[in-house]
């Protein structure tokens, strides 16, 4: 059952471009140490099912530097990261920090298919060059393309909803 954060009758306003840069450059550092830890884990168990020594050899001979294994896992952690957030409090660490938050247009937490959907959109949003954020500089309701594709929003949370 989704979370309500706040009385269907109480609008939060959009947050801004910058807030949501922000937060996300934050939630970049954040994960860079969940992939190192993830990299860290896949290889060791790599290395244990193959043979430490044979791995090893596969290393550096370069076989394993385009693992299509590894870089699936890695897409795979980053959307479980995200969406553990994203479902749960509609905030990340970096949004937490910038004060804002991911719901439904109802107020509630948004569910794992629209984390999903949020999480796809995003990379689509930065390989196209940052349109798709840069979109809600011209949207009639400050929404980017993964608040669209997702039906949910990004608000700014006022100091004291914060927890």
């Amino acid at each position: 059952m989704p979370r309500r954060f706040h009385p269907e009758e109480e609008l939060l306003p959009p947050a801004s471009l910058l807030k949501r840069l922000l937060a996300m450059l934050y939630d970049g550092l954040i994960c860079i140490a969940v992939l190192i830890v993830a990299t860290w884990g896949y290889t060791m168990l790599a290395a244990w099912v193959v043979g430490f020594e044979d791995y090893k050899q596969m290393a550096e001979s370069g076989q394993i530097n385009s693992d299509p294994l590894l870089t699936s896992f890695l897409f795979v952690v980053l959307f479980l990261f995200f969406g553990y957030f994203w479902t749960r409090t509609g905030q990340t660490l970096g949004m937490q920090v910038w004060r804002v938050r991911i719901e439904n247009p109802d107020g509630t937490s948004i569910r794992w298919p629209q984390a999903l959907l949020r999480f796809l959109m995003g990379w689509v949003s930065w390989f196209a060059c940052g349109l798709g954020y840069l979109w809600m500089l011209w949207d009639s309701e400050s929404k980017s393309w993964t608040d669209r594709f997702s039906d949910s929003k990004v608000v700014r949370v006022p100091k004291e909803m914060k927890k």
